[in-house]
């Protein structure tokens, strides 16, 4: 594998890393250090001025930094993925606006979550958009955001790009949960926001299978694979990256400890076994990652349609390697014990930071889990993304 081109900045990412979890911010110098990195175009394709790198080589990358910052890999990790997704419903009619955003490494993001509602109205030759859109990760760092909204009269809602430098749009700072502190996970609202009619495209129910079609035009063929199963395998990528780096802290942390009555815990037989068995869960759902990432990059290079069948191959495959992670955390927590949590801040924050992962709508085990069912069953799978 060629070096990686987020190498020279995980010094950095890590250093700032407990100042991001105690600041709820990414440091703005590792914000604009990404956003002048290469891999800000790493699902872009050629057509569009990106690099069109492997899904195993941008899973590589989002493992390395979830390792050094979990925060800061998540809202890359939104970009690369979103923009993926971008790309497809945007098409060949909007390529000059998507490669004015890769030549300019600007970031994307895509506040879709529960509560959001964005109306829009024509005025001219433009679209006017009031409302409000959740769980926009990254927000507060990205220059553009995705919007799904209804226009007054359709009765099907349209998506564009919306420019966040504008007059009209505030991010709201309002993540304030446990994990991913500096994930910036916020609400943006749209206030007389505009958008250009001609960048306005509509915004597909079960867009996944509508790509699948053969004479649905596409900007390359990549973009016909689904962006939620693609975050879902990176996300597993991420999990990886960050449990590794989570066991291998312990490991460090316990040579020298001593435990009650002068044991020393390195010594302990149970330590032995947790120790191997977390190990063990981690290359496990860092081979199953990597499988399925490969196979997905095979798929693309043969320009292969992908089916319903891939898409829940690789959600599942996915779902059960973060659920891997989560079995190697516990290990871990085992072994650190009570005194190992009072002592190991970093231990906590690491532990904390992994919670919403395998919770994450796209890989979360009670959505996938079931459209997998269904589809074992013969059933159509229901879920739109």
């Amino acid at each position: 594998m060629s070096e990686l081109a987020l190498k020279p900045l995980l010094a950095d990412v890590a250093k700032q890393a407990a100042s991001a979890d105690e600041s709820r911010s990414v440091d703005a110098s590792v914000i604009q250090a990404l956003k002048s990195n290469p891999i800000m175009s790493f699902t872009a394709s050629e057509n569009i001025g990106g690099l069109n790198q492997s899904i195993q080589r941008c899973g590589d990358e989002l493992a390395v930094l979830a390792a050094a910052c979990p925060s800061t890999a998540w809202v890359l990790w939104n970009h690369l993925c979103t923009f993926h997704l971008f790309a497809g419903l945007l098409g060949p009619d909007n390529q000059s606006q998507l490669q004015q955003i890769v030549e300019a490494r600007e970031w994307v993001c895509f506040p879709a979550g529960a509560s959001t509602g964005i109306q829009g109205k024509v005025v001219g030759d433009e679209i006017i958009l009031n409302g409000k859109a959740a769980f926009g990760s990254g927000a507060r760092y990205a220059e553009y955001a995705g919007a799904s909204f209804m226009i007054e009269g359709h009765d099907a809602p349209s998506f564009s790009l919306v420019d966040l430098r504008q007059d009209g749009v505030e991010v709201d700072p309002d993540w304030r949960a446990m994990s991913l502190r500096a994930s910036a996970t916020d609400t943006v609202y749209y206030r007389d926001a505009r958008v250009t009619s001609e960048h306005v495209v509509p915004f597909l129910f079960m867009y996944r299978k509508a790509f699948r079609q053969p004479d649905f035009a596409v900007v390359h063929h990549r973009y016909r694979e689904d962006w939620v199963a693609l975050s879902d395998i990176w996300l597993a990528y991420m999990a990886c990256g960050h449990l590794q780096n989570t066991l291998d802290g312990v490991v460090e942390g316990i040579r020298d400890r001593i435990a009650i009555v002068g044991v020393k815990v390195a010594e302990r037989p149970t330590v032995h076994v947790n120790l191997g068995h977390a190990q063990a869960k981690i290359n496990a759902a860092r081979d199953t990652a990597q499988a399925v990432a490969k196979e997905t990059d095979e798929r693309i290079s043969a320009e292969m349609i992908p089916t319903e069948a891939d898409y829940l191959r690789q959600t599942g495959a996915a779902m059960t390697a973060l659920s891997l992670c989560g079995e190697a955390l516990q290990l871990l927590q085992r072994i650190m014990g009570g005194n190992g949590l009072r002592e190991g801040a970093i231990f906590e924050r690491q532990v904390r930071d992994f919670q919403a992962m395998p919770l994450h709508i796209n890989a979360h085990p009670d959505r996938v889990s079931e459209q997998v069912g269904r589809n074992l069953l013969g059933l159509e799978t229901e879920n739109p993304f």
